[in-house]
């Protein structure tokens, strides 16, 4: 079931030409005809534009070292007043959502009760860990703190071994 289908229509030639996939429509209800691991990341990518990605930010998925991975609010809370923690994801004017994008050099977006983060794997169990924290009530100090401490440090190679 798509609900951003006209997206996905207006990028099908781009999607099918760099994914190696034959996408067909009816209604709604979208099918993906590609050998099994391209049919695979294609899927990815459109669950992504449909939470709410930009079509460059989805197209990341494509690459190996990126990850997509959905949060549903429902799992990780018992409050019901939904709006209030969505809230608290965003922060003030964004400022939130753009302070953890910074500080786990992952891309977020949010429709309806889910979470959208696409990362590269290094980072992004760090970002599903720190919108789990906001989401049970965490405080915006705290979790950025608990970033910056559990930060992936890159290795450098200086050839020694």
């Amino acid at each position: 079931m798509c609900e951003k289908l006209p997206r996905i229509i207006k990028n099908k030639k781009k999607l099918e030409k760099t994914l190696n996939i034959k996408i067909t429509h009816k209604g709604k209800e979208i099918s993906i005809e590609g050998n099994a691991e391209d049919e695979y990341i294609a899927e990815k990518i459109i669950d992504a534009l449909n939470i709410g990605f930009p079509f460059s930010t989805a197209m990341l998925i494509k690459n190996e070292d990126f990850i997509f991975e959905v949060i549903n609010i429902k799992n990780h809370t018992k409050r019901k007043d939904f709006e209030t923690i969505r809230a608290r994801i965003i922060g003030k004017k964004g400022k939130t959502l753009k302070t953890l994008s910074t500080l786990t050099n992952c891309y977020f977006e949010l429709k309806d009760n889910y979470v959208g983060i696409i990362g590269d794997s290094d980072f992004i169990k760090n970002a599903q860990e720190a919108v789990i924290y906001l989401i049970q009530g965490s405080k915006q100090a705290n979790v950025y703190a608990f970033l910056e401490k559990n930060r992936p440090q890159k290795i450098i190679d200086l050839g020694l071994k």
